[in-house]
């Protein structure tokens, strides 16, 4: 029985999208330096920020993160733009 990859998104890899992965990574020349200046958490707008923790019950940890991985964006973003909104008004 062969294991079974995801995608961060879920998708599910086959064996030919692993060889299709493979193939490539063989014919292309990476820049490696561009790749290593890249890693790691990215920088927020603001280089001041803080960390602050918040407690969230199961679904609406869920719900955030499904909600996140819609919007092609981080829980953190999400959350952070709420509180603006919230604080706005």
């Amino acid at each position: 029985m062969s294991k079974t990859y995801k995608t961060k998104s879920g998708k599910v890899l086959t064996d030919a999208d692993i060889e299709a992965m493979a193939a490539e990574e063989e014919t292309v020349e990476y820049d490696v330096e561009a790749l290593m200046s890249r890693r790691g958490r990215p920088r927020s707008q603001n280089s001041m920020s803080e960390t602050v923790q918040l407690r969230l019950d199961k679904d609406l940890r869920a719900a955030l993160q499904e909600r996140a991985e819609h919007d092609h964006t981080t829980p953190s973003d999400i959350a952070r733009e709420a509180l603006r909104r919230y604080l706005a008004s």
